[in-house]
């Protein structure tokens, strides 16, 4: 089985919105800068007033790397990539695609979700 992410007090609720099908960006209510991974206090200003808010869902391909050796779990050929979302802050997850070979940066991607046992895990799939 594949590995699933674990939460931390930090994290909780931004994986439990995870697990119901919903992807949300934190984001800082002093200086309004969302940002990724989740934490108590703003990586820029400093503020412990971050909220959860609802991300649009769209993003663009930065980078990617094709795994042909696959760990346990795995079936190879797959494509992690790093994608930045419309909101900003970039976040690193598989790219869900039959054809891996055929990925390109910029490509627009839309986020989607992997059922993982009783968890889901963000993944990606090329928009359109």
């Amino acid at each position: 089985m594949k590995p699933v992410p674990m939460s931390t007090p930090d994290t909780r609720e931004w994986f439990d919105r995870i697990d119901a099908g919903e992807l949300t960006v934190p984001r800082c209510t002093a200086c309004e800068s969302f940002f990724l991974y989740p934490r108590s206090c703003c990586p820029r200003c400093g503020a412990r007033s971050v909220e959860l808010v609802p991300a649009a869902g769209d993003g663009v391909l930065l980078s990617f790397v094709i795994n042909h050796r696959a760990p346990a779990g795995f079936e190879a050929p797959y494509a992690l990539g790093v994608v930045r979302l419309a909101e900003g802050p970039n976040l690193t997850a598989s790219i869900r695609t039959d054809r891996p070979e055929s990925l390109e940066v910029d490509a627009a991607v839309r986020v989607a979700f992997e059922e993982r046992g009783e968890r889901r895990v963000v993944c990606f799939e090329v928009a359109g």
